[in-house]
This record gives C-alpha cells, structure tokens and sequence, in this order.
C-alpha cells in the first residue's frame, strides 16, 4: 500500500475536518467565516505541492483500484483551483447563511476530496464510491439555505434524481461484474473484445453511462440542472457547474477508453446522437430564460454537449480538446458565479433586472460578468472560442471517416449562432436595462477582486496562448492512448 499517492487527498480531508474542529473553539461568527481564508490558503498550498509530484509513469495503489497518472493530475489541480475560487465565493456568501458557515466550508472540502479520488479511479468500486462522496455531499450543499424553500425544493430534485442515478449505476456495474467477474479497468480492458457482443455486459455499460451523465448534466437525465442551479446557494451551483461536471468526464474518459475501448468504438454513432440532443436542448431551453442562474443551468447542459463531442470523435485530438475546453470553462463559468453571488446574495432571484445599471454600481463586476458571456458565446480571442474551435476541428477532421460528424458539426455551428442571443442578452441587461430601483454602489472585497482578477486572467491567456494548457491536456491524453494499447 503506497499511502504517499493519496497524499494529496489525506491533505484535503484532514484540512475539512480540521475546520470542523476549530469551529468548536470559534465563538465568533465573523472567526467562523475567516476559516475560509484558512481553507483557501490550505489548498493553495496542496495545489503548489502537487506540481512537486512527478509523475514519469502510471503508478497504481490499493490493488490497482487508485491510479496516480498526468490525466489524473491535470484534474486533480483542475478542481484544486475550482475549490479555491469557490471557496473565496462562499466566504462573500457566508452572511446570507443563518449558521453552520465552517460546515460548509468543510462539505466543500469533502467533495474536492470525492472528486480528486475520481480523477484516480481505476475500479468501479472506487469509482462509485467517490461519486456517492461527491453526490451526498451536494445533497447538503444544494439545500444549505434552508430557510428557502427554493433551496430545500432544489436539494429534493437533486437527492430524487441522484438516487436515480445512483441505482443505474449500481445496476450497471452489478450486471458488468456478473459478465467479466472483474471490477478493474484494466482487468476489464483485457476482456472488452471479447465481452463487445455480450448484450448483458454492453446493457451494464450503458446503465454505467447514464449514471455519468447525471454528474455531466447530459441527455437523457440532465433536467434537474435548471431548477438545482436556480434554487442552490450560488457557490454551491458554482461548483456544481465546474468541479461536478469535470468529475464526470474524468471517470468518462476513464470508463469509455481504458475499461471498455472496443464497446466505445462500436458506439460512436450513439455518443454523436447524445451530444446533439443534449446541445439542441440545452441551447433551444436558454433562449426565454430570464433568471441568470437558470440560463447558466441550460447552458451547462449545452456545454455538455460540446464536451461531449471530444468524446465522440474518439481520437486523442477531441479528448485533448475537451479537457483545454474544460479549463477554459473553469475560469468563464465561475467568473460569472462571481458576479451573481456580489450582486444578488441579499436578493431572493437571479432575474435580469437585478443586473440593471450594473456597469454604474461597479464597472469591475459589469466587465466581468461581459467578459464572461461573451467567451461563453464563443467570440475571439477568449478561452471559449478557442476551446470551440478545438472542438469543431477534432469533429472535421473525423468527417472523412463517418460522415454523421458532419451532422455534428452543423448542430454545433447552429447551436454556437443561437447561444449568442441568450449571452448578449445578459449583457444587454447590465448596460441597457434601467429597471433596477437600487443604484447604490457595490463594494467589492479584495478577496473576490483576486478571484475576478485571476479568471479574467485565465479567459485571456487560454484564449491568446492555449499552448499554455494544451501541453499539458496533451501529456494527460496520451494516458488514454497508451491504455489502448
């Protein structure tokens, strides 16, 4: 048992219950709410020490059910960097609360802790196991606020629908079991020709899919998206959006390309369908919504579906793309969580009168909140449009091979085109919309001024020099590659 590769994950827990602990002896509620800045700089330093491990081959622990690879590690520091933005979130937040602020802080850190163990699933058992982490904590997270009813209504949804999605799971991995007799990837990898006609091991498979695509927020179980994002505390939707929907595509890529390579090929067409739908319905839902944080639930839906297509291609091009598409689309998302939680944490909606003269109140926040929409969109030269681009090119360039990519490819121009209405009408309301009776200024902590600094600065530098990540989205795929082998 090599204890040293889950060095990071023992930091991460032991700093969550460390919180809970320094709560007993923090009478004060504003010492409570300082144990964020705690946590903050926790992660901070577990996020430098990671770029000390030195990864030179796949390294296995706990009879191989843990992986420690640079695919692994890309998500690892991928959702270190998500907690602590989030974490600076939750600090401004933490006032709209009624109690239990280090709890929260400590629920957040336990599921970094999920999704870090899930960047390193090479088991089933370990796979299920660190999404049941992830999902019941944001049990909790989702319904924090409990003296809303939106919050506990969204908490119900999301408890409904994760268990749903749960059970397919369980489900699925039972009846891959039941044929292979195996849990591991690996073990499972040297079978998968040989299982590729056996209708219960491809039904388990597809079971084991629909319970990634709740995570993924990804046709056909992504409708609780919407009414989970509108009703959760903004910090919790912030990371539902970035650190949960990561999770997913991490053991994605890890189930699809390392344990069952041979079924993943056979199901190319089916994988093209799901992204289609789950573009057309998430971008054709955007369009009427009025309140920001349902817009941001359907558009997650619709990200999805782009991320989806770097799995549809089926090549190291499109997996590569979709994990720069992921880091572009950290900093994007949680920039505008940013703008919602300063602006409307004493609100009791998210509507788009909220954001009225936005641009007089605090023109740091009405830029951010623009910069944000319009990488969304996809405009050059932010992080968006160049993690779109990568996308669509690893689509052309498998067109050649099935011409069905081609269909892929118009949903996805058709959907890039219509997203720009529901984007720039956000803007539109920062800058045009004069509905909004309160004009007074809005001050913004130099904690969360870092935080806005710090994704404008990811927007822009992914966007302008993307070899800064794609270097290393490119070592993380070879992984996948080598797996095939």
């Amino acid at each position: 048992m090599n204890y040293s590769l889950i060095s990071l994950e023992i930091m991460v827990a032991s700093l969550g219950l460390l919180i809970l602990l320094v709560d007993l002896w923090t009478p004060t509620v504003q010492g409570r709410r300082n144990l964020g800045y705690f946590a903050v700089a926790g992660l901070t330093i577990v996020l430098m020490l990671s770029f000390k491990m030195k990864v030179v081959a796949p390294d296995y622990a706990f009879n191989n059910m843990y992986v420690l690879d640079d695919l692994s590690m890309f998500f690892k520091r991928f959702f270190l960097v998500a907690a602590i933005i989030v974490l600076l979130m939750s600090i401004e937040f933490s006032d709209v609360f009624l109690s239990g602020v280090s709890e929260y802080y400590s629920l957040v850190l336990f599921a970094l802790t999920g999704m870090m163990f899930a960047a390193s699933a090479n088991d089933f058992s370990l796979l299920f196991v660190s999404l049941e982490l992830i999902t019941v904590t944001f049990y909790v997270l989702t319904s924090f606020q409990r003296n809303r009813i939106q919050s506990l209504e969204a908490g119900v949804k999301y408890l409904i629908i994760g268990g749903l999605s749960s059970a397919f799971m369980v489900f699925g991995i039972a009846l891959v079991f039941g044929t292979s007799g195996k849990l591991n990837f690996n073990e499972i990898a040297l079978q998968s020709g040989a299982l590729a006609g056996n209708q219960l091991f491809l039904l388990g498979v597809l079971m084991i899919l629909v319970g990634l695509g709740f995570k993924i927020a990804s046709f056909p179980i992504q409708i609780w998206a919407p009414d989970v994002y509108q009703g959760s505390p903004t910090p919790t939707a912030a990371f539902l959006a970035v650190g949960s929907k990561a999770a997913g595509f991490a053991l994605l890529l890890r189930v699809l390309f390392v344990a069952v390579p041979e079924v993943t090929a056979q199901w190319s067409k089916m994988f093209i369908g799901i992204s289609m739908v789950t573009m057309l319905y998430g971008t054709l839902c955007a369009i009427p919504q009025r309140n920001i944080k349902r817009l941001l639930g359907y558009s997650s839906i619709s990200n999805a579906g782009y991320l989806l297509m770097g799995v549809a291609v089926l090549s190291g091009s499109g997996s590569s793309a979709l994990l720069y598409y992921l880091g572009g689309y950290l900093f994007t998302v949680l920039a505008a969580f940013i703008v919602i939680t300063v602006v409307m944490r004493h609100l009791d909606s998210a509507e788009f009168t909220a954001l009225g003269g936005l641009h007089q109140r605090s023109p740091l926040l009405a830029a951010t909140l623009t910069i944000s929409m319009v990488s969304l969109a996809g405009i050059p030269p932010l992080a968006g449009f160049m993690g779109k681009f990568l996308l669509l090119k690893a689509v052309v360039e498998q067109g050649a091979v099935n011409p069905a990519y081609y269909w892929l490819l118009g949903v996805a121009l058709f959907s890039v085109v219509v997203s720009i209405y529901y984007y720039f009408s956000v803007i539109r309301a920062v800058y045009f919309s004069k509905n909004n009776a309160d004009m007074s200024p809005i001050r913004v902590s130099p904690a969360i001024q870092a935080a806005i600094y710090l994704c404008i600065a990811g927007m822009i530098v992914l966007g302008l020099w993307p070899d800064a990540i794609l270097g290393f989205a490119h070592k993380a795929v070879e992984v996948l590659a080598q797996a095939k082998l």
